[in-house]
């Protein structure tokens, strides 16, 4: 194994080392590499994974810095473990992205007015915008450096896009577009050039493969005020079929054609979202003449704002993920000889593949035993693989995507046969407390996410504890399984919460080298009538129906309306589940849904 480490750090020193040289004989003294592709998304096309390939680092978020003589790596809490096992620290400084700003970090090691390179693609405008402000020289490349140290880079993925059927979208696409192109007529805007590919699938109602775990077609638009819809594809991902359903009003363009689409808006105000779209854009479109028009992408929120068919979707994709995630559940007890982190996995998945309209996992599964629990996003690899063993935690975070639906869920489980510590036990109910505080919580109408977070923590709180990662995400429909513009995270921005949202409700507590402990359920945000107000109020319908582990619950720490709760949540999920699975295993969830009050 250290035969095969030392060659692997040598091989990083060697990219690196090419690497540098690129840049130097480029005039630039560093260069900032994101983790990102051309429409700056969480999970990215094999091609897009420059960061990897240079750094070693296979996170879904992080961004690298490189120097003549330094180099760095920034990564979150979710990733601060996995950052520092994947790279090498004689290469790689590792930097916690909140607490140490890439920008502040690059200024101060590199000095102000240093001329760092960039690629235009990678970055949008407002990230741009906080390493200027440092007072750096960016420097856009028209070709990436990293390209050019990497001979066998994959081809850009090629996917057929397909119809999403109205059925499941309960939306037409001419009628979407219509009220965006209204909406921006209203403000007084010609156009909006839209870079998500969430937004071509939501506005289009199509889906391709062309990323892992999410079903995008990658592509650019530009969309009318009239409703009409240049669209920027590969033309060998639209068949004949997709093109009839797009229809007349959608034109099919390569992307080789975007620049010059975009040169021909001159004198046309043009809506632009500085926060998501790559810089590239601004600049072509600035250079034409064109005015724009800063703004949110108008497709984001009313994506995030499930109609009722798309909710009635959820639900049934959550009722088939749960009879999977059940016999999972119930394979577990007790466990099997040589299991590990990547066959409980793959059962799992076995189960999920045996549900109707299952199309793939919305991420790859989180399967954590013991001490790699704690590594809040750790993904068990051939080299990291270990057994589940007797007396400790087991952390399982895995979701489907269905194409009614997609899920995300997350369950910590206590292996047996002995009980668990006090500690232990004392740790996951305040976390469950947490869970709950969210589940229960009714609002009014104009919370946002950053106002909720706190309350999944008090209960940590209460004894100095707290998790570094956000409390909760937005979840798409047969999309992305992190999906903007809302979050229940201090981090995230202060979008007001809408009825038909779907968010998750993920609460943790990390202990390093020992396990980690997360309960995730999705939320969907519903209206609420309260008696004697007049002001709107909101509060969640629980999607995700799975037991807890009993065994891990100190009752005595619940109040009484939390184990109100909890049992009449775990009523439902017998109810609704328990007859969809065989005998025996319905007879475990019983068991596993017993009530809890007359335990306090």
């Amino acid at each position: 194994m250290a035969t095969v480490e030392t060659g692997r750090n040598a091989q990083a020193a060697a990219r690196l080392a090419v690497f540098r040289t690129v840049i130097a004989g480029q005039g630039l003294e560093g260069f900032i590499i994101p983790r990102a592709d051309e429409h700056l998304g969480e999970y990215v096309p094999p091609c897009a994974e420059r960061l990897a390939f240079l750094t070693g680092f296979t996170g879904s978020a992080g961004l690298a810095v490189v120097l003549h003589q330094r180099a760095a790596l920034f990564t979150d809490g979710r990733y601060t473990l996995q950052a520092a096992q994947e790279t090498d620290p004689s290469l790689w400084e590792q930097c916690h992205i909140i607490e140490a700003s890439p920008p502040l970090w690059l200024a101060n090691a590199a000095g102000k007015g240093a001329r760092i390179g960039y690629d235009p693609l990678l970055i949008s405008e407002d990230g741009l915008g906080r390493f200027t402000a440092a007072g750096l020289e960016m420097v856009p490349v028209a070709a990436n450096p990293v390209d050019a140290v990497w001979p066998d880079r994959p081809a850009p993925p090629l996917a057929a896009a397909v119809p999403h059927p109205l059925e499941r979208a309960g939306q037409d696409s001419a009628s979407r577009r219509m009220e965006i192109g209204d909406a921006l007529a209203e403000a007084g805007e010609d156009a909006v050039v839209l870079t998500d590919p969430a937004s071509l699938a939501w506005l289009l109602n199509i889906r391709g493969q062309d990323v892992p775990f999410t079903p995008y077609a990658l592509g650019f638009a530009v969309l009318f005020a009239d409703g009409k819809v240049a669209l920027f594809m590969a033309p060998e991902k639209i068949p004949a079929a997709t093109a009839q359903w797009l229809g007349a009003d959608v034109t099919l363009q390569p992307r080789t054609a975007l620049s010059a689409a975009l040169q021909a808006l001159e004198g046309k105000t043009v809506r632009l979202d500085p926060a998501t779209a790559p810089v590239w854009f601004a600049q072509v479109l600035r250079q034409a003449g064109a005015v724009l028009s800063p703004g949110a992408d108008p497709c984001a929120l009313p994506r995030a704002c499930k109609n009722v068919v798309e909710q009635a979707g959820a639900r049934h994709a959550h009722r088939r993920d749960a009879v999977a995630l059940c016999r999972f559940l119930y394979s577990l007890n007790p466990l099997r000889e040589g299991e590990t982190e990547a066959s409980a996995a793959a059962r799992l998945l076995s189960f999920r593949q045996q549900a109707d309209e299952f199309r793939g996992e919305s991420f790859p599964a989180i399967s954590g035993a013991g001490e790699h629990g704690a590594v809040i996003h750790y993904r068990v690899t051939a080299e990291t693989d270990r057994p589940l063993r007797p007396n400790e935690v087991y952390l399982i975070d895995s979701g489907g995507q269905y194409l009614d639906g997609t899920t995300d869920v997350t369950r910590t489980i206590w292996t047996g046969p002995e009980a668990p510590p006090a500690l232990l036990r004392d740790r996951f109910t305040r976390v469950l407390k947490g869970h709950i505080a969210v589940a229960t919580l009714q609002f009014p109408q104009g919370v946002a996410g950053p106002h909720i977070d706190a309350m999944a923590r008090r209960s940590l709180w209460d004894v100095g504890l707290d998790y570094d990662h956000g409390t909760g995400h937005g979840v798409g429909s047969y999309l992305s399984v992190h999906e903007g513009p809302a979050s229940l995270s201090r981090a995230g921005r202060p979008v007001a919460l809408c009825p038909g949202m779907i968010l998750s409700d993920e609460p943790g507590y990390y202990q390093p080298g020992e396990y980690g402990i997360r309960l995730e359920n999705l939320l969907l945000v519903q209206e609420r009538d309260v008696l004697d107000t007049a002001r709107p109020f909101l509060g969640f319908e629980t999607l995700t129906l799975a037991p807890f582990d009993r065994t891990l619950i100190e009752p005595g720490l619940l109040t009484e309306a939390e184990r109100v709760w909890l049992d009449t949540y775990h009523a439902r999920v017998l109810a609704e589940i328990g007859p969809l699975l065989p005998p025996s295993e319905q007879a475990w969830l019983e068991a596993a849904c017993a009530p809890l009050s007359n335990e306090a």
